[in-house]
């Protein structure tokens, strides 16, 4: 019966522990995880913006040869679809090679 009594009171305090729901939990309910096009950029500075821009232009300019062959299939619907059955490598020497020969 002595040890009752402190389990008792050890149980009900974990349940207070555990079923307190603090204010940080709530946050996620004030706001909407969505925000507009003018704010989505306000979270970075002017400085970490033009180092973004230009690692994003270095890397336009580095592109793999398959990776200009497969946008420029993707932006043809014929050749995208000869892609899905033959393979980007064959759809991209169909339609956009210079075949030897050929006029």
């Amino acid at each position: 019966m002595k040890s009752l009594l402190p389990l008792a009171l050890l149980a009900t305090l974990a349940l207070v522990a555990l079923c307190y729901e603090s204010h940080e939990s709530m946050e996620s309910y004030e706001m909407s995880p969505f925000i507009n096009r003018r704010n989505a950029n306000t979270f970075m500075s002017p400085q970490q913006k033009w180092r973004a821009k230009a690692q994003e232009r270095v890397r336009e300019r580095s592109k793999p040869t398959y990776e200009l062959s497969r946008e420029a299939c993707n932006d043809y619907r014929l050749c995208e679809r000869y892609a899905m059955v033959y393979g980007y490598n064959a759809a991209y020497n169909r339609y956009f090679r210079q075949r030897r020969g050929a006029k």
